[in-house]
């Protein structure tokens, strides 16, 4: 590993300690509450749509989200560990096969329209005591 890999780690490490990101991945739907800087006011805004993809890592890290406003569809990208993010919040789990959603941007209405991802099996399955007759 060179010296600048190895400063990249510490820096990624260092921002990781400071912002705490949620678990996320492609097909969730995510808010980010994005600083906004407008002459010498500072106010939040918060853009909310699909994650179509993550790339990079450390702190190059970034992922895209989606959405469709006034019926056009906009994208925007977001580096992970940017000081103008205030937060992300998950909030739906998105079922889906691919680690690139691209395909989102050729469909319109229900075709559009990713699943919801169900808890995982290992939190529900607790033991549950049954009597055996």
């Amino acid at each position: 590993m060179n010296i600048l890999q190895q400063i990249e780690r510490e820096e990624a490490d260092r921002l990781k300690a400071i912002r705490t990101v949620p678990e996320f991945q492609p097909g969730d739907t995510l808010r980010v509450n994005v600083r906004i800087k407008e002459g010498d006011r500072e106010r939040v805004q918060a853009y909310e749509g699909v994650c179509i993809a993550r790339a990079g890592e450390g702190v190059n890290e970034n992922f895209t989200v989606r959405k469709i406003s006034f019926g056009e569809g906009v994208e925007r990208v977001f580096p992970t560990l940017s000081p103008m993010i205030e937060s992300i919040e998950v909030k739906r789990r998105g079922a889906v096969r691919r680690a690139k959603l691209y395909y989102l941007r050729d469909r319109r209405g229900k075709s559009a329209r990713i699943a919801e991802r169900q808890a995982s099996q290992a939190s529900k399955d607790e033991p549950s005591v049954t009597p055996e007759a």
